[in-house]
């Protein structure tokens, strides 16, 4: 079975592989806040996902399987600088990128502060919840097209993306809020939300400053840098 397939039969009949609409990155701000929970109705019914018959943690192979055995590995191998492929010897780019080497280990040590956290937490997530790859008609739907980064890790990794991606929105106090009104409880919320952001921030930032993206890098930087104050003013 294709890796689509498999992914297909863990969804349920809520979540869209093949869905109508246009790119969500077009949706203005006040669009976006209009019908912010339809997004995080679909994000959690990624999360609802029956994946009692897969193990470990990170993204799928074409078999769906994952790489790491832990959280702590997961977060942590996907850094590691002898890996084969794009990212081998990657900690080069300190010395010919943007990336700045005091940057990257602050918060990769507030990443790791955090796993105790989110050890244990296994949920499907789609983990490419940039807004430019879903799909939504703005009022009933929103779907996911794209499944090729997708694999195991706590959800609130998907709602971390989709604040990486566009801080301005206030992702995670929409949520907040929206867990409040449906008596939704995250233990440890805070903690979990910066273990993921930090794991994602990090790791988008090497790959904009692999590509010479000096004003992503920055931009990044500074969303990432401003995070913890958000969360904890919750």
């Amino acid at each position: 079975m294709s890796k689509d397939h498999v992914i297909k039969s863990l969804l349920s009949d809520k979540v869209s592989m093949t869905p109508n609409g246009f790119i969500a990155d077009q949706l203005s701000p006040e669009q976006f806040e209009a019908c912010h929970e339809l997004f995080f109705d679909k994000i959690l019914d990624i999360r609802a996902s029956d994946i009692s018959g897969i193990e470990g943690y990170g993204e799928f192979d074409e078999e769906c399987n994952t790489p790491y055995r832990t959280c702590e590995e997961f977060l942590i191998g996907t850094f590691a600088d002898d890996q084969e492929g794009y990212w081998y010897n990657w900690k080069e780019m300190f010395e010919t990128t943007p990336l700045e080497h005091e940057f990257y280990e602050k918060y990769l040590q507030e990443m790791k502060d955090r796993i105790p956290y989110c050890e244990g937490r296994r949920d499907l997530v789609y983990n490419n919840t940039f807004f430019i790859n879903m799909i939504t008609d703005g009022k009933t739907e929103v779907g996911f097209p794209d499944w090729s980064r997708s694999g195991i890790s706590d959800f609130l990794l998907d709602f971390a993306t989709m604040d990486l991606n566009k801080p301005y929105l206030r992702i995670p106090e929409l949520l907040f809020a929206y867990c409040k009104r449906r008596d939704i409880v995250i233990p440890d919320f805070q903690e979990r939300f910066l273990c993921m952001a930090y794991y994602k921030g990090i790791d988008v930032l090497r790959w904009h400053a692999s590509i010479d993206d000096t004003e992503s890098c920055f931009y990044i930087m500074r969303s990432i840098g401003e995070l913890k104050d958000r969360m904890y003013a919750l």
